[in-house]
């Protein structure tokens, strides 16, 4: 049985990075809700957190870049 490690590194941002979750699956599409998602395809709950990664490698590259 594996261990769940799904734990937010600052628990300050946890409520900002739920409300970015949110937004990704509404630009995306995806039927999200607050609580338990089994009814989506691993496929949609894959896009949203993909898509996650894509908007905040972006946002770290623009601040590095100084814009």
């Amino acid at each position: 049985m594996s261990a769940t490690t799904n734990k937010t590194n600052v628990p300050e941002a946890k409520e900002a990075m739920n409300k970015f979750k949110m937004e990704v699956a509404s630009e995306l599409g995806v039927p999200l809700s607050n609580g338990y998602n089994g009814n989506l395809t691993s496929a949609q709950n894959g896009s949203v957190g993909g898509y996650m990664v894509k908007k905040m490698i972006e946002a770290q590259e623009k601040q590095m870049a100084g814009k």
